[in-house]
């Protein structure tokens, strides 16, 4: 993998996309269909050939990359985005620090991946089933990520494993971001050099 602000850059906008797509689902029980799509299938993108094939092409981050120029500031809006972005990166930095479940996540994922012969990503059967991949493996380890939300939406069963399945993506692509040398410095001091990136490829779309 490529360490380079661009490849940076497509890293965080996965990350952001995820949580932009959390937010919708546990307001509205709705996302942005075709953004939820790129994120769910970059949770089974286990081998790219590079950054930008775990999303297919750049203007599949098209929201992750809106968010990321509009969305990590100090409304209330953003800082809730902020807030579960720190918290998955967190989440993330504890479960790759055991091997044993990055090992029960691997296998789970190629599980996953021979069923999609069978459904369609989206189908109520493989959300269920990337819900309880989120669940089984990567929760227990913590901190819990708090949800906020509409709390009849978040009741639904249905909207639960669309949001654990984006928490899930959420971390598939912080996973990225540290193959490709994301270091929290680069949150603090080089935010502004990926807004500008993000600008860029927003201008190219």
């Amino acid at each position: 993998m490529a360490n380079t602000l661009y490849d940076r850059t497509i890293a965080f906008a996965g990350i952001c996309q995820a949580v932009a797509l959390v937010q919708q689902a546990a307001k509205d029980g709705q996302c942005d269909s075709d953004a939820f799509e790129t994120s769910l299938k970059a949770i089974l993108n286990i081998s790219p050939s590079n950054t930008l094939a775990v999303f297919g092409q750049e203007a599949n981050l098209k929201l992750g990359l809106e968010c990321l120029v509009q969305g990590i500031d100090s409304t209330p809006n953003g800082s809730e985005i902020t807030r579960y972005i720190i918290s998955l990166m967190a989440l993330e930095r504890k479960l790759s620090a055991r091997n044993d479940a990055m090992s029960q996540l691997g296998d789970r994922l190629k599980m996953l991946e021979r069923q999609t012969d069978h459904f369609s990503l989206t189908d109520d059967q493989m959300m269920s089933n990337l819900a309880s991949v989120y669940l089984d493996v990567v929760s227990p380890i913590g901190p819990r990520i708090q949800v906020t939300g509409t709390p009849s939406i978040l009741q639904q069963s249905g909207n639960q494993h669309k949001v654990r399945a984006l928490l899930l993506s959420g971390i598939r692509c912080a996973v990225l971001w540290r193959q490709v040398g994301g270091k929290r410095r680069h949150l603090v001091f080089g935010r502004k050099k990926m807004v500008e990136q993000a600008q860029i490829l927003l201008a190219r779309m």
